[in-house]
């Protein structure tokens, strides 16, 4: 099961690199690892630093995937965007957390989701 899920999530991180950069999204890291935990997708659009996570799923039996971006994960992200504005120098440069719905290929950008 554990690789069926890492399996959907790669496909859903392809899928939605592939709409972000369809949006004029560009990319600065993907699975960006820091000592506080992993971003999906940090990119930059209209002057913002986006911080975008990325859920997948084939269903709706466990609801929707966004909903899974609970308060602890949305802390994770702050702290990680923190992290990186300080590791490249971008304090002046506002932040937006968005996330990336995959339900089988359907994608749902949700803007400032948090």
């Amino acid at each position: 099961m554990k690789i069926f899920n890492r399996a959907k999530g790669a496909l859903g991180e392809r899928l939605a690199l592939k709409y972000l950069r369809k949006h004029k999204f560009k990319i600065l890291e993907k699975n960006y690892s820091c000592p506080v935990g992993e971003a999906d997708i940090i990119a930059k659009n209209n002057g913002m630093l986006v911080v975008v996570e990325v859920k997948s799923r084939t269903t709706l039996e466990f609801g929707r995937p966004a909903e899974a971006v609970d308060n602890i994960k949305q802390r994770k992200l702050q702290n990680i965007a923190l992290f990186y504005q300080k590791k490249k120098h971008l304090f002046n440069m506002p932040v937006r957390f968005d996330v990336v719905e995959v339900l089988d290929t359907e994608i749902n950008h949700i803007e400032n989701a948090f």
